[in-house]
């Protein structure tokens, strides 16, 4: 058995990465850290898994690990590897923004690879270090990878994509607890959300020259997944872009391409991405729904864990979505 450790596991993607490990028929937890409650049982911040684990947070953490998972806040995944040196032979997979950009992704020697699968397979099955990919960079990419690949994306790229307020982490803010969520849609970050870097340097790497990318995030009034549009211009035929699609997605066992229009609740509590073609005039509108905190965090970094391991790649990830 592969022994993995989470820094970080009283969040959102920290739950659902015990949740996932603690099925999954490979691996088995070794510790789960966290400072703020060292000694608790681990159900105590995760209700879900009353019954399945006895385990409890520790303020200790084992270097020799098989597998390390980073569940931290933006910018602490640095600062906590610059305290604490893993083995040569760990395993570090980052679900931070810290090493996802070309400039920050070499760290202590080590280089961490864009953990997007579709698009990285074999250079994430060939390292120990992966940054995962953010949530709406993931959906958003998922619904560009094949037109940028094929050179469709000369032109602007309009996109729009809403989130639920999980996507903005277990402490309250002021945009995220219920009495302000509840009934309630707003837009943020219009046109500047930070993972618009990430975006554009998978696409610039398939595509050099393209359009600029506008990007309008959205806060919806539901707990998880994102739904993205995005639309250009695209001068052949829907059905064209349909075969692009799934010949793109063939070998990627949690994107599909579908015929009918998408929605959340085919997705939410799995690691698809569902991919939805719509052709108006000379413009074709790609939506993509995703989970933001299985495809988009905690189900990503497990399938970039497998990979790295060579286990299959849909390993522990079989999981069926609550659609009524």
């Amino acid at each position: 058995m592969i022994k993995v450790g989470i820094i970080g596991g009283s969040g959102y993607t920290g739950g659902e990465l015990i949740r996932l490990l603690l099925n999954h028929p490979a691996v088995d937890i070794g510790f789960v850290y966290s400072t703020t409650r060292a000694g608790k049982p681990i159900t105590t911040a995760h209700a879900d898994l009353q019954g399945q684990t006895s385990l409890r947070f520790t303020d200790q953490v084992d270097t020799a690990i098989d597998v390390v998972f980073l569940c931290l806040g933006h910018g602490n995944s640095t600062q906590f590897l610059r305290t604490h040196a893993f083995s040569e032979k760990t395993i570090i997979i980052d679900l931070s923004n810290d090493f996802r950009l070309n400039t920050d992704a070499t760290f202590n020697g080590s280089t961490f690879v864009y953990g997007l699968p579709e698009i990285n397979k074999e250079h994430i099955a060939n390292t120990r270090h992966i940054a995962n990919p953010g949530c709406f960079a993931t959906a958003i990419q998922l619904a560009l990878l094949p037109l940028a690949q094929a050179g469709f994306l000369a032109n602007d790229v309009h996109i729009n994509a809403v989130t639920g307020s999980t996507g903005a982490g277990i402490s309250p803010t002021d945009t995220s607890h219920f009495s302000w969520r509840n009934n309630n849609v707003s837009w943020y970050k219009p046109f500047t959300h930070q993972h618009l870097g990430e975006i554009g340097e998978t696409l610039v790497g398939l595509q050099p020259t393209m359009g600029e990318l506008f990007f309008l995030p959205q806060r919806g009034n539901f707990t998880r997944g994102i739904l993205a549009t995005a639309y250009t211009r695209f001068p052949d035929s829907l059905e064209n872009a349909q075969s692009l699609f799934a010949e793109f997605y063939q070998d990627a066992p949690f994107t599909q391409v579908v015929h009918e229009p998408v929605h959340l609740k085919q997705v939410v509590n799995t690691n698809q991405c569902h991919v939805h073609l719509h052709k108006h005039k000379d413009t074709l509108l790609v939506t993509s729904v995703l989970d933001n905190l299985l495809k988009g965090a905690s189900g990503q970094a497990v399938q970039n864990m497998n990979l790295i391991l060579g286990l299959e790649e849909d390993l522990g990830l079989h999981l069926k979505a609550g659609v009524f």
